[in-house]
């Protein structure tokens, strides 16, 4: 009894933080903290534009080096590696900002970047912004023609061949290496070079070949005649330009945005024309003036955040009536994407549906967010706001349209699952393609487990594919999340929902690798660096995400041991006065070993969540 009461209290505390934080509007965002690489990357490219204003400069300066550690360094997450290339970028920011070679910090960072092998060390995109500057020689750098635009979809290397994210970037970034500008900076970098060339990060007979490949296309790219080579700057033109959302970025991220604005102006768009005008404007939507500092999201969540708010607080006892959870649903169903976007080159036929993770992009809908927002408003439901059922219907069968052809879903494609193009020797930085996953694949499961359509050929498939990709020690691998906590925590609440029996084989190794992982202090964490290390896995410091993902799972599982009592008296005893957590940590993921995010809603949203069905199984 007295743990449901503080269990009860705390969630009381945490909803009434999470109502105070809504919009008017109806929509909840938080913010979205990676690294510093998008802040100086955003320096470099306003530089490299002429329009860097020295307040932008100095603030954002500021808040890189508020980032740096004691050793000097920079790393992709929160407590993580020192990251060469992050490190980098940094450093050359800041001797933008006018910081001396001198000065300690720039000493300690620079110390670290020889040691781990200099500038011919860094991946090729660092490389790149290196290049745009005279830092770095383009003939150094993999070849990447504009003609890539041309191909047609069912040939090897096509854009549609790309995830979605890595095609809008690569369709611009191929105008900007073939135009090779160079813009000096009022310094040089050249006490970042070792002169010494590292090995080939890949082998293997496909990176032999590419290699080759790219001798080639040097060759060409030297030769004065190139047919074809207007029309793909054409149509690479236009191509960019009809990607371009109402809030005037490409694809509700900072890359496509930044190499976007880059290939139009390289390709004769002045800055004041109006898509590079809507586009700068899109960029100065994700930044953040916080006092003395500048810093610059990556991307922005207000649908993900709002649908998993709605979920958080119906599961805490919220009414569908109640003024917070109808203002979210009306502004969710005002969010339905009804046109087609890039997925239709796949699936022609299929009528458009769903929703995106931002606030516009609607070539763009993700199978995630849509399996999402239509289990929060199925739970509304259509006698609170009219047109919920509709749109529902609309969202389920777009995303069944999607599933791919083994039985899972990825985000944003179907059959997104390219082996070839990671073989590319430009492409050493984050994942390429969108294949299945099991968190997506998992929340689709359970959507259709609760809106309906599980007893379906593609439910059954669903619910196959997940059993199969189940991991030998009983978790689920996460690729949006971290990691295998947030795969395992997705899973279990899907085939549960699906009908899978709580005392199957499948459910009890993923219950028994649950209890395993526990922390001393009854909480769960796992480190980003699981991805890339076995001894990570299901192992880091506690947060309030990741323990309420854990819970998510072994409540859903009915489970009644002491394992769930110690993970709500964590959450009990961790909560800040003002109802929420605190979470440094990175839980979030955008490119599994390369890119991580710190959700800043995750640790309440989830936390209320657990406690609410911990509070609704003891009733």
């Amino acid at each position: 009894m007295t743990l449901s009461t503080d269990a009860r209290l705390t969630v009381e505390r945490a909803r009434a933080h999470l109502e105070g934080r809504q919009d008017a509007a109806g929509w909840w965002k938080g913010d979205l903290k990676t690294n510093v690489t998008m802040d100086a990357e955003d320096l470099l490219l306003r530089q490299f534009l002429g329009i860097l204003r020295p307040d932008e400069l100095d603030k954002t300066a500021r808040w890189i080096r508020s980032q740096q550690r004691a050793d000097g360094t920079w790393a992709t997450f929160y407590g993580g590696p020192a990251d060469l290339s992050v490190t980098v970028e940094a450093y050359t920011a800041l001797r933008l900002a006018g910081d001396g070679l001198d000065e300690p910090h720039l000493v300690k960072a620079r110390e670290f970047i020889l040691a781990q092998g200099g500038l011919e060390a860094t991946r090729v995109f660092t490389r790149i912004w290196l290049a745009l500057f005279g830092e770095w020689a383009w003939d150094e750098l993999p070849t990447m023609p504009p003609e890539l635009v041309l191909l047609p979809k069912w040939a090897p290397l096509n854009p549609y061949d790309w995830g979605c994210w890595a095609r809008q970037t690569a369709v611009a970034i191929t105008v900007v290496a073939t135009l090779r500008p160079v813009r000096p900076l009022p310094f040089h970098v050249d006490e970042l070079r070792t002169g010494v060339t590292p090995p080939p990060k890949k082998t293997g007979v496909v990176t032999t070949a590419f290699t080759a490949l790219d001798r080639v296309l040097k060759v060409y790219e030297r030769s004065p005649i190139k047919p074809g080579r207007n029309t793909a700057f054409k149509r690479a033109a236009e191509w960019i330009i009809a990607r371009q959302e109402s809030d005037g970025g490409w694809g509700g991220i900072q890359p496509p945005m930044v190499y976007s604005i880059l290939a139009l102006h390289l390709l004769g768009y002045p800055l004041d024309h109006p898509v590079l005008a809507a586009g700068l404007g899109g960029l100065e939507s994700f930044t953040h003036w916080d006092g003395d500092q500048r810093w610059i999201e990556a991307c922005q969540s207000p649908v993900w955040d709002t649908c998993l708010a709605v979920t958080a607080l119906l599961d805490a006892g919220a009414k569908p009536a109640d003024p917070s959870v109808k203002r979210a649903a009306e502004w969710l169903l005002a969010e339905e994407v009804t046109v087609k976007g890039d997925w239709a080159v796949r699936r022609p036929s299929l009528e458009p549906g769903g929703w995106a993770f931002e606030f516009a992009n609607d070539n763009y809908p993700d199978i995630d967010d849509t399996a999402e927002v239509a289990m929060a408003l199925h739970r509304v439901g259509d006698a609170t706001v009219p047109g919920i059922d509709a749109a529902v219907r609309r969202g389920m069968a777009w995303t069944i349209g999607m599933q791919s052809k083994d039985g899972g879903w990825g985000a944003f494609d179907a059959d997104n699952v390219s082996k070839i193009i990671n073989r590319l020797p430009f492409c050493d930085f984050g994942e390429v393609t969108d294949p299945p996953s099991a968190d997506v694949t998992a929340h689709v499961v359970e959507a259709l487990a609760h809106v309906g359509g599980i007893d379906s050929l593609p439910g059954r498939r669903g619910v196959q594919w997940l059993v199969d990709n189940q991991e030998a020690d009983g978790s689920w691998f996460g690729r949006w999340g971290a990691n295998y906590l947030y795969g395992t925590g997705a899973v279990v609440p899907a085939l549960t929902a699906a009908g899978v029996a709580t005392d199957a084989p499948t459910i009890r190794r993923a219950v028994r690798w649950l209890e395993q992982r526990q922390n001393a202090d009854g909480g769960w964490g796992e480190d980003l660096r699981s991805y890339v290390e076995t001894s990570w896995h299901g192992r880091g410091e506690s947060t309030a995400s990741q323990t309420a993902w854990a819970l998510l799972a072994l409540l859903a599982a009915e489970e009644y041991s002491p394992a769930v009592d110690r993970g709500i008296e964590y959450l009990v005893r961790t909560q800040r006065e003002d109802g929420c957590w605190d979470e440094d940590l990175f839980t979030g993921t955008g490119f599994p070993g390369d890119f991580y995010i710190n959700y800043e809603m995750y640790r309440l949203l989830f936390p209320i969540s657990a406690l609410g069905r911990y509070l609704a199984r003891q009733r």
